[in-house]
């Protein structure tokens, strides 16, 4: 079964977060949510608080994951400042395993030096003066291991795109017509 890390900050989106949580839970991806701070809830920018799964540091550095993936929304500021997701991101980058971003996350990829130029990628237009290459058009980008999204928008489409890159491109169709997406 394929593992994916997912770190939740305090303010986090709500909807780029629990969107693909809970369509890669349904694909049979092990998604453990980890807290940054040392409690396991955690409060979205809309109020919404959940429950993680445990607190980051609760894991190994060695803990092995498939995919690591990064919400966006107003927590992205917390996920930029803390240097244990940035070097998760740049491990994960050199052990070849995926990194997904949504909305305004893929600047953390940008902090870790994993969008260079002529990289291809997506984000929110609020990261446009920070990562002027952005294809602000696109709703999701998949450009080697790196999947990027534009917003809470596109979170079905991200989720989707991470279950064909763990899973397989049958059980995307397969959970997208089982929601009828």
């Amino acid at each position: 079964m394929p593992r994916a890390l997912l770190p939740l900050p305090e303010g986090f989106e709500e909807i780029e977060t629990v969107t693909p949580i809970d369509l890669l839970r349904r694909a049979g991806v092990e998604v453990v949510v980890a807290a940054l701070g040392p409690g396991i809830h955690v409060t979205g920018r809309s109020g919404i608080t959940l429950h993680a799964d445990l607190p980051l540091a609760a894991l190994g550095d060695g803990e092995a994951f498939d995919a690591l993936i990064l919400p966006g929304g107003p927590g992205v500021r917390v996920l930029r400042d803390d240097p244990r997701i940035v070097a998760r991101a740049r491990a994960c980058d050199a052990e070849g395993r995926w990194i997904g971003a949504i909305c305004a996350a893929p600047l953390v990829l940008h902090d870790a030096g994993l969008l260079p130029p002529g990289a291809r990628y997506t984000s929110h237009p609020s990261t446009a003066g920070e990562l002027p290459g952005r294809l602000p058009e696109a709703r999701v980008v998949r450009h080697g291991r790196i999947i990027t999204s534009r917003g809470a928008g596109t979170a079905l489409d991200f989720g989707l795109e991470l279950i064909e890159v763990l899973v397989s491109p049958e059980k995307r169709a397969e959970i997208a017509a089982a929601i009828c997406a």
